[in-house]
């Protein structure tokens, strides 16, 4: 596979570099999460196990042509779920939408769980609250204080907006939020003549197309019109419009170029080719920071120890 790296150190790093599949865009502890018994790694397990190791054989008969059938097509969705939410880039994006909403939403979910307390109180009524099985993952203390003699105290929540944010809502997503893929109608979109498609480290596009040049990536897994896009090799494009039927097709040579370079932008910090492509050059220039380079690498390398202390931090006490 052939890589193109978007954020480079210097500019004699070369354009492309050919590397091993095992090797690509991998970052150590991505998925680990501490729990009360230690670290488990059993969400990285699971994403293998319930949604990339069945979708492999799948994936195998469409390359090779061969007859699909409906729950072919579910196992599709659910992997398209999967590599959408898992990616660091999805990751991202999320910590930085959360580090905006989380206060006021932490903040909101006390206030109206402690007024239905005391409604109920006032009424001599018992909540009856329903169990999430998920709820046990939700990073989060919840500690109460009261000073000897006092009526009233103080109830206090803490959660973080990281890793294990992102690893709960990625269980949540991939348990319940998924059955809306499994709605739509998936087809398969072949290249024109002399094109192979690109893919990258943040591969499923989420696509908002209003007209030319307008558009974003911000579509929804049921939004009605939106359009869903992942590679599956040089020759083979996973592709739903959300409320449409889209037959199965070879795409014209202005739909492919459109496509291509809805990769490059969507991209995240690498382009796979399976060979160097000169439109990747063109339409994603690579950025040469030094700086950035170094601050990126240093983040990762701090990743493990930084996020294993906060989600210890939010288990003490618990």
């Amino acid at each position: 596979m052939w890589t193109y790296r978007l954020l480079v150190s210097h500019e004699n790093v070369p354009l492309w570099r050919a590397q091993s599949y095992a090797g690509l865009a991998n970052h150590q502890h991505l998925y680990t999460r501490h729990l009360a018994s230690g670290k488990a790694d059993e969400i990285e397990n699971w994403l293998a196990r319930d949604f990339e190791d069945p979708a492999e054989p799948v994936i195998d008969k469409v390359i090779s042509d061969s007859r699909m059938y409906p729950e072919d097509w579910e196992c599709l969705a659910r992997f398209v779920a999967a590599q959408d939410i898992r990616t660091p880039a999805r990751m991202m994006e999320l910590v930085a939408r959360w580090q905006q909403t989380l206060p006021d939403l932490v903040q909101n979910t006390l206030e109206e769980s402690v007024q239905k307390l005391k409604d109920a109180q006032e009424k001599g009524e018992t909540l009856t609250v329903t169990p999430n099985p998920l709820a046990r993952e939700f990073p989060s203390r919840v500690t109460t204080h009261i000073e000897p003699g006092a009526e009233v105290g103080t109830l206090r929540l803490e959660t973080a907006s990281g890793r294990a944010m992102w690893l709960f809502l990625m269980r949540y997503l991939l348990t319940n939020t998924v059955t809306a893929l499994l709605r739509h109608h998936w087809t398969i979109l072949r290249p024109p003549p002399g094109v192979r498609w690109l893919t990258s480290d943040n591969p499923v596009i989420r696509l908002n197309y209003y007209g030319s040049g307008n558009y974003d990536f911000k579509g929804g897994w049921g939004r009605e019109g939106g359009e869903i896009l992942l590679p599956l090799s040089p020759e083979h494009m996973l592709y739903t419009k959300v409320g449409s039927k889209p037959r199965r097709d070879t795409v014209l040579p202005e739909m492919a170029q459109l496509i291509q370079r809805l990769t490059i932008e969507h991209a995240h910090r690498f382009v796979f080719a399976i060979e160097p492509d000169p439109a990747v050059e063109n339409s994603g220039p690579r950025l040469v920071d030094p700086s950035a380079f170094k601050k990126e690498a240093d983040f990762w390398t701090r990743w493990q120890d930084e996020q294993g202390e906060i989600e210890r931090a939010l288990l003490r006490g618990r």
